[in-house]
C-alpha cells in the first residue's frame, strides 16, 4: 500500500526552500516528519507515555544526532559506530529543548523523547537550524498537550544585509552567527556570537529571524491541518487547592519579604526561608502532610517568588540588598599557578573561577568529526562545574550537557578576539570553584586575564555579565537586573547572558520566559548589561593592563617558516630521521604542514628557551641558502684536501663547496697547508656553477689585491692543447703507435 504523503514548502528567498512532509516514515511514533532543504534530510520523531511519571517535573529527553552514512563516511575511531554525541550534537540538543520544555503544561510529567536524526547530509545546509522546526513539525502531529507551535532559525549579516539559515561559506563572511527559537508572537531563545556589535544591531538581528519563525511555524499549522490534528490526550493534573495556597501565601509573604528586604548571605538567606517554611509545616498534623504535604512545598515556593519580585518591582532591591544595576564586589589575580602557561583567578561575590592556559603547536588543535563538518579549531575553552562549588556532593558522571553548553558559550565570547596571526594553539580551561550566579561569565573574565597573562596578544580584553529581567503585566512595571544570582535566576521572566568588549557584544545567550517582551525592554536591557560590562572590564584591566609582552620563561616560544614544498623531504629526511634528530638535540617540537594554496611547508618550532629554537632556525636557513652570483661570504675551512679544501658558509651551516688550489692565492700553490689550515674563517666570492666542471665554485684570491707585476698563467686548457701533429705545446708525440 503507497502511503499518503502530507507535505508543507516554507519558502526562504534566493531560490532555498525548507519541505516538511510526514505520512512516510516512522508511523509508529506519536508523530513524526522529514525535514528536507537541498540534500539535507532531518527525521523527527516524539514519543510521550501516557501514564504520569513519579516526578515533580517534566522528564522530557531531546536528542539530536547525525549519522555518518548520512554523508557517506565511516565513523572514526576503532570501533565503527556512532558512539557518544558530540559536543555540536549536544548543543544543538540544549538549543531544542529551551524552547520546547517551557510549553508543555507545568504539570505534565509523562516521559518524553524528542528524537532528531540527521539522515542525509548537504554541504551547503546547516542542519542544526531545522532541527527546532522539525521537533515543533513532529509535535503539532501528535495529541501532546502542546501550547503552539514554534520555530528556530539561523541569521547571519554579510555586507549589511540578514540571511537566513546562511551556509557555512556564508557564516565565514558573517559578522552575526544567531539561533534565535520563538512562537508566532513570542521570542523565546537568542544565542550566538558577533563581531562587536552594538545593542540595536543585535534587536534588528533578531527582528529579522522572527519574521521568517512565523512563516515556519504557520507551515506547520497547515500541515497539522491537512494530516489531521489530533485531540489532545488527556492526563491526570497536578491536584489544587486554591483555600490552602491562600492560607500559605497568608503566613509566608510577609516573613519572606521582610528577609529578602534585610539582604543577607547565601546561606543565611536559605536557612531563614528554610526555616519560615518548617514553621508553616508545623501548623499541619503528620496525616495532613502526608495527604498534602507537596502541595505545602509548591505553594511556599510560589509565595516566595511572589514576594521576592515584589520587593524588587515596588522597592527596587535585591536579595542581598543590592540595587537592581548594582555588581556584587570583585577581586582578580593574575600569575596565580606557577607551573601553567597562563592563569587567573576571579571571584565576583560568591562566584569565582580559575582560569589556565596552554599554549602548544597545530598538533594540539581540536580536532571535530561529524557528518556534516570536519576541521580543527586552534582555540578551544572547556569548563568544568564539579559538585562543591555549590556546596553539594553528587556523583560524577563525566561532562554534562550543562558543561557542554557554558563551556561554549564562553569560548565564543571570548575566540573573536585571538588574532588571525596567533601562532599558538590556545586551549582555556576554566575551573568553577564557587557558583552562586553566572560561572559562565566569571570563566569569560578570567579567561580573558588568563590569555593576557599567558602573552597572547588578545585584540580587546573581553567580559561578560548576567542579567535578568522581572516584569508585571498589569501594572506595566518591570526591573532589569544586572548580576544576577542564582536564587534569583529562576524568579524573572528573562535572563540573559551577554560578553563583550569596549566595542560591542562578542556573543550573547537569551531565555525569555514572558510572552511578548517588547523589542524596547530588550534594548534597554542590553544596554543596562553594556554598562554593567564595562565596570567589570574595568576591574580586569587593573589587574592586568593589557597582554604580557612574551610568553613566560618556562612556557613555550613559537616560531614560524614557510619554506618551499621541495625542500620539505630534505627537512624531514629518511624516515624521518633528520627531524626526530633535530628536535632531540635542540629540545623542541617541529611541526610541518603544507599550505595548498602558496604550496608552502609551513614550519611550527615550538620551544622553550631560544637556543634550541634558533638551532632549529638555523637548519632551516640552511637548507633555503642559495648563494648569489657575485656576492661575497665568509667561510670556514672544515676539510683539507691536496687540490684544494672544503670550506662552510658561516651563516649557512651544513652548506659547503670546494675551494680549489687555484683559487686559494695568485701566487702558485704547491701545498694548501702552507696558505690555509683547518678552522681558518675567511671570505670568498661565489661564482656560481662552473661550465666546464659543473660544480660551484668560489674563490678567495679574487678578493685579495693582485700582487705588483704578476703575470697570469695562461689557462691549463692551453698548456695542454695539441696541434694538427698530434704534439701537445710541450713538442711531445702523445699519438700511439698502431
Amino acid at each position: 500500500m503507497i502511503p499518503k504523503v502530507f507535505k508543507e514548502v516554507i519558502d526562504l528567498g534566493d531560490g532555498r526552500e525548507i519541505s516538511i512532509e510526514t505520512g512516510k516514515l516512522a508511523k509508529q511514533a506519536h508523530g513524526s516528519v522529514v525535514v528536507t532543504s537541498g540534500k539535507c534530510m532531518l527525521l523527527c520523531t516524539v514519543v510521550s507515555n501516557y501514564k504520569q511519571s513519579d516526578v515533580d517535573f517534566l522528564p522530557l529527553t531531546v536528542d539530536y544526532r547525525e549519522k555518518f552514512a548520512a554523508a557517506g563516511r565511516y565513523p572514526g575511531g576503532f570501533f565503527k559506530r556512532e558512539a557518544r554525541p558530540s559536543d555540536s550534537e549536544v548543543l544543538t540538543m540544549r538549543l531544542v529543548d529551551r524552547v520546547l520544555r517551557p510549553l508543555f503544561p507545568k504539570d505534565y510529567h509523562a516521559e518524553t523523547q524528542v528524537m532528531i536524526q540527521l539522515m542525509s547530509h548537504d554541504e551547503n545546509v546547516m542542519p542544526e537550524a531545522m532541527a527546532g522546526l522539525a521537533a515543533s513539525a513532529a509535535i503539532q502531529l501528535s495529541d501532546f498537550p502542546f501550547e503552539c507551535p514554534i520555530s528556530e532559525a539561523r541569521v547571519g549579516r554579510i555586507d549589511g544585509k540578514f540571511v537566513i539559515n546562511p551556509t557555512r561559506a556564508q557564516l565565514a563572511e558573517s559578522d552575526i552567527d544567531m539561533m534565535i527559537g520563538a512562537s508566532a508572537d513570542s521570542v523565546m531563545m537568542v544565542e550566538g556570537e558577533m563581531d562587536e556589535i552594538s545593542e540595536e544591531e543585535m534587536a534588528e538581528a533578531i527582528k529579522f529571524a522572527h519574521e521568517a519563525i512565523k512563516v515556519q511555524c504557520a507551515a506547520q499549522v497547515k500541515l497539522a491541518e491537512a494530516f489531521g490534528k489530533k485531540e489532545v490526550r488527556e492526563y491526570e493534573p497536578e491536584r489544587e487547592d486554591e483555600d490552602l495556597a491562600k492560607k500559605i501565601y497568608d503566613m509566608a509573604y510577609d516573613k519572606v519579604y521582610a528577609i529578602a528586604k534585610a539582604g543577607s548571605a547565601k546561606q543565611e538567606r536559605s536557612a531563614s526561608f528554610s526555616e519560615i517554611k518548617e514553621e508553616i509545616k508545623a501548623t499541619f498534623s503528620e496525616e495532613e502532610l502526608e495527604d498534602f504535604g507537596d502541595l505545602v512545598s509548591k505553594y511556599y515556593s510560589k509565595a516566595e517568588k511572589t514576594a521576592i519580585r515584589d520587593l524588587t518591582l515596588n522597592e527596587g532591591l535585591r536579595l542581598d540588598g543590592r540595587k537592581t544595576d548594582e555588581i556584587r564586589p570583585i577581586w582578580c589575580e593574575v600569575d596565580y599557578l606557577p607551573s601553567t602557561h597562563g592563569s587567573s583567578v576571579f571571584t565576583r561575590g560568591e562566584t569565582q573561577a580559575l582560569a589556565t592556559v596552554t599554549l602548544g603547536t597545530s598538533r594540539d588543535a581540536n580536532i571535530i568529526d561529524t557528518p556534516s563538518y570536519e576541521g580543527e579549531e586552534s582555540f578551544y575553552l572547556h569548563y568544568n562545574f564539579p559538585p562543591f562549588c555549590t556546596g553539594e556532593a553528587r556523583p560524577l558522571r563525566g561532562t554534562s550537557r550543562r558543561e557542554v553548553g557554558h563551556g561554549n558559550l564562553a569560548q565564543r565570547g571570548l575566540k573573536g578576539m585571538i588574532p588571525d596571526d596567533c601562532p599558538y594553539t590556545v586551549r582555556v580551561v576554566s575551573e568553577v570553584l564557587e557558583s552562586n550566579g553566572s560561572s559562565s561569565m566569571a570563566t569569560v573574565c578570567a579567561g580573558t586575564m588568563a590569555l593576557m597573562d599567558a602573552g597572547v596578544k588578545i585584540t580587546r580584553p573581553v567580559s561578560g555579565i548576567a542579567m535578568g529581567l522581572i516584569s508585571d503585566a498589569d501594572s506595566g512595571k518591570y526591573a532589569v537586573l544586572s548580576d544576577i544570582l542564582g536564587d534569583e535566576d529562576h524568579l524573572g521572566d528573562m535572563d540573559f547572558k551577554v560578553t563583550g568588549t569596549t566595542e560591542g557584544i562578542t556573543a550573547c545567550q537569551m531565555d525569555i520566559k514572558v510572552k511578548g517582551l517588547s523589542y524596547e525592554i530588550l534594548v534597554n536591557a542590553l544596554k543596562q548589561a553594556r554598562e554593567g560590562r564595562l565596570h567589570i572590564l574595568e576591574k580586569l584591566t587593573d589587574t592586568i593592563a593589557a597582554p604580557a609582552k612574551s610568553v613566560k620563561e618556562h612556557a613555550p616560544t613559537m616560531i614560524t617558516r614557510r619554506i618551499p614544498n621541495e625542500f620539505i623531504g630534505a627537512l624531514i629526511g629518511p624516515g624521518g630521521k633528520v627531524i626526530q634528530e633535530l628536535q632531540k638535540e635542540t629540545g623542541t617540537t617541529i611541526v610541518i604542514n603544507e599550505d595548498p594554496v602558496t604550496e608552502e611547508g609551513i614550519v611550527e618550532v615550538l620551544g622553550v628557551g631560544t637556543d634550541g629554537i634558533d638551532a632549529v632556525i638555523a637548519k632551516i636557513e640552511s637548507l633555503l641558502f642559495s648563494p648569489t652570483v657575485g656576492e661575497v661570504y665568509k667561510v670556514k675551512v672544515i676539510k683539507m684536501l691536496d687540490f684544494g679544501a672544503v670550506v662552510e658558509y658561516i651563516d649557512a651551516p651544513g652548506n659547503e663547496v670546494l675551494l680549489h688550489v687555484s683559487e686559494i692565492a695568485w701566487e702558485r700553490t704547491e701545498n694548501v697547508s702552507d696558505v690555509i689550515n683547518m678552522g681558518d674563517v675567511f671570505e670568498v666570492k661565489y661564482f656560481g656553477v662552473d661550465k666546464r666542471t659543473r660544480k660551484e665554485k668560489v674563490s678567495r684570491k679574487a678578493i685579495l689585491p693582485k700582487p705588483e707585476g704578476f703575470v697570469e698563467r695562461p689557462p691549463r686548457d692551453n698548456r695542454n692543447s695539441r696541434d694538427n701533429k698530434g704534439r701537445d705545446n710541450r713538442g711531445r708525440d702523445n699519438r700511439r703507435e698502431s
